[in-house]
């Protein structure tokens, strides 16, 4: 079946079921959902109601996060950058501007925070991610994570997301991608250079830490500064 109509079919189907949800939620609160809130029941019926994520490392959450990667993820989804193929489905016919709206959306909300994974993992692992994420591997060329992410690990506008409240294999996965080259960013794409210099060890390590880490009491992203960043990133202009 051609891609479009395929696209088309799946999304009429999502639309059918997504208009039900909202009729049945309507008769239980009393209150219509508003224009937004039903232009994105396509993102929330997978990734939460207000985007907190689900306990499914295919849903991870995307609340609070800058909008201008989110609008970049958007993109890369539709554009073939990211391959998942709901995504590229539903967003196949949206535009720019459709795109940016949700991203504000979803950039505007601050839910809780999920639970800390808690499966055992050994100490030393633990604490060779700890480096990673702090310090980096000057010797290999890696930068601290929160060279870019910043400081609580929250993100940095316009362009870098947080890295708390995700899951390990959630983490560890994307990293793959990365490193394999089936997901990509704006060129210069930092991620997929840090990504290929990483061992299997450095991703468990890594992704095992920054999952186990107490959920940030101001979870908003850093400002944009003009502080450089260790390697250009086409995602976060300098």
């Amino acid at each position: 079946m051609h891609r479009r109509t395929l696209g088309s079919s799946v999304l009429f189907v999502l639309y059918v079921l997504w208009s039900g949800a909202t009729f049945a939620a309507a008769n239980t609160s009393g209150t219509m959902p508003s224009a937004m809130d039903e232009r994105v029941r396509a993102c929330t019926s997978c990734h939460g109601v207000q985007g907190q994520g689900l306990n499914n490392d295919y849903f991870p959450r995307i609340a609070g996060k800058p909008a201008d990667y989110l609008f970049n993820q958007l993109a890369a989804f539709r554009d073939g950058g990211r391959t998942y193929p709901p995504m590229g489905y539903l967003l196949a016919f949206l535009p720019d501007d459709y795109l940016r709206k949700i991203s504000q959306y979803f950039a505007d909300l601050q839910p809780p925070y999920p639970n800390a994974d808690q499966g055992e993992v050994a100490p030393a692992v633990l604490a060779a991610g700890e480096r990673l994420v702090t310090q980096g591997d000057p010797a290999r060329k890696i930068p601290a994570c929160v060279a870019c992410h910043g400081a609580r690990m929250t993100g940095k506008q316009p362009g870098i997301p947080g890295l708390l409240g995700l899951h390990a294999s959630y983490i560890a996965g994307q990293m793959g991608t990365w490193r394999s080259g089936t997901r990509h960013a704006l060129a210069p794409d930092c991620m997929r250079a840090i990504a290929v210099k990483l061992t299997d060890k450095d991703i468990t390590a890594v992704s095992s830490w920054l999952a186990r880490q107490p959920r940030p009491a101001d979870p908003r992203p850093a400002p944009a500064s003009a502080e450089r960043l260790p390697l250009a990133c086409g995602s976060q202009p300098q």
